[in-house]
C-alpha cells in the first residue's frame, strides 16, 4: 500500500490546518488579554469567549504531534531534535498559559493579576511564534545530513525564515482573534473587533502569504498555485465581508484562507517532508521517513474512528457555547482586588 504514506501526509497536513485554525484564535485573544490594554471588565468578556473551548484546541497540536511521531517517526526525530530549544520554550509557554487561565480569577492582589495577565499574553505570543517558526523550517528546510542529523549550532535552526513563519502565525492569530470576537461578542467589544479587523486583515496577512509564495515558488505544481489562488480570493471575501458587516463569512473566509495557504504549502511541498538545507540528497520524504505499512494501516483503522468523534465532539461544543457574548453578562469578581496582600 504505496498510498499510505501520502494518506498519513494529508491528514496530518489536515491536523495542522485544524490546530492553527482553531488554537490560532484563543492564542489571539490571549495575547489581546495580556498584552492588551483593555480594561478588567472587557479583558473578562474575552476571557470567557474562549474559556468552554482553549484546552480542547490544544488537543489538535498534541494529535499533529502523536501522528508525526507514529507515521514518520524519521521526521519526528530530525525535526525535534534540531528544533529542540524553540519546542521547549513551545512547551514552557503552553504550561503558563495554561496556568494563567486558571490563576487569574484568584489573583488576590491587582499585581499578581497583572502577572498572571502577562503570562497568558507572552505564553500565547511564544506559543504562536514558536509553531510558526518550526513549521516554515519544516518546509523551507533545516541543515541536515544524510542521517538526518542537524549540522551546526544548537541555533542552526535561527534564519529568515524562521522569523518569517513566526511572524506570520502571531499576526494571523491576532486577526484571526479579531475576527472571532466580532463574531463571539456583542455591544462595543464586536464593533471595535469588527473595525479594527477590517482595518488591519490584509497587512496582517502579508508574512503568511510570503511564506506560502516562497514555498510554492520552488515547485512547478499547478494545485498549489490554484490553491494560493483560492487563498488570496478568500481573504479578499473575508475583508469584503467584514466591511459589510457580515462577521460570520468573514470568519469562515479567513478560514478558507488559512485552509487554501497551507494546503498550497503541503501541496508544493509533497513528497518532501523536511527538506535539508546541505543536499537534496539528504531530503525526508513520505517514503524514506514513514513507518512500516502494518503501523499505518493500524493507523488508518484508529483514525478512522477518532477523528471523526473528534470532529463530532468539538462541533458540539461550539453549538453548545455558541451565544455571543456581552459586558453585562459578566458578573462581579468576588474578591476585592488590592493593591498588595
Amino acid at each position: 500500500m504505496d498510498w499510505l504514506p501520502t494518506l498519513w501526509f494529508i491528514l496530518i497536513a489536515v491536523l495542522w490546518c485544524g490546530y492553527l485554525f482553531l488554537e490560532g484564535f484563543d492564542l489571539g485573544v490571549g495575547m489581546l488579554i495580556g498584552l492588551g490594554r483593555a480594561d478588567e471588565k472587557r479583558k473578562r468578556v474575552l476571557l470567557n469567549t474562549i474559556g468552554p473551548v482553549w484546552d480542547g484546541n490544544e488537543v489538535w497540536l498534541l494529535t499533529a504531534g502523536g501522528a508525526t511521531f507514529a507515521a514518520f517517526p524519521h521526521w519526528y526525530a530530525s525535526l525535534f531534535s534540531a528544533l529542540y530549544i524553540p519546542l521547549v520554550l513551545v512547551l514552557l509557554a503552553l504550561i503558563f498559559r495554561a496556568v494563567a487561565f486558571e490563576y487569574r480569577g484568584k489573583a488576590t492582589t491587582l499585581v499578581t493579576r497583572r502577572l498572571w495577565d502577562l503570562a497568558l499574553g507572552l505564553g500565547s505570543l511564544v506559543a504562536a511564534f514558536g509553531v510558526g517558526a518550526m513549521l516554515a523550517l519544516t518546509t523551507t528546510g533545516l541543515p541536515l545530513d544524510a542521517n538526518g542529523d542537524r549540522v551546526g549550532g544548537a541555533f542552526a535552526w535561527l534564519n529568515g525564515y524562521a522569523l518569517l513563519g513566526g511572524l506570520a502565525v502571531v499576526l494571523f492569530c491576532l486577526i484571526h482573534a479579531l475576527a472571532f470576537l466580532a463574531l463571539k461578542t456583542d455591544g462595543p467589544i464586536r464593533h471595535a473587533a469588527n473595525r479594527r479587523f477590517t482595518r488591519l486583515v490584509l497587512p496582517a496577512v502579508l508574512p503568511l502569504l510570503g511564506w506560502v509564495l516562497i514555498v510554492v515558488s520552488r515547485s512547478s505544481s499547478v494545485a498549489a498555485w490554484a490553491l494560493t489562488a483560492l487563498a488570496v480570493g478568500a481573504l479578499l471575501c473575508s475583508w469584503l465581508f467584514a466591511k459589510a458587516g457580515r462577521e460570520k463569512l468573514a470568519f469562515l473566509g479567513l478560514g478558507l484562507m488559512l485552509l487554501g495557504g497551507v494546503a498550497a504549502i503541503f501541496t508544493a511541498a509533497y513528497p518532501v517532508v523536511l527538506p535539508s538545507s546541505l543536499d537534496a540528497a539528504f531530503n525526508l520524504t513520505v517514503h524514506n521517513a514513514s513507518s512500516t505499512t502494518s503501523t499505518l494501516q493500524l493507523m488508518s483503522v484508529v483514525a478512522a474512528f477518532g477523528v471523526p468523534l473528534v470532529l463530532a465532539y468539538q462541533a458540539w461544543t461550539y453549538w453548545v457555547f455558541r451565544k455571543r457574548l456581552r459586558e453585562e453578562h459578566i458578573p462581579e469578581p468576588h474578591a476585592v482586588l488590592s493593591v498588595v496582600d
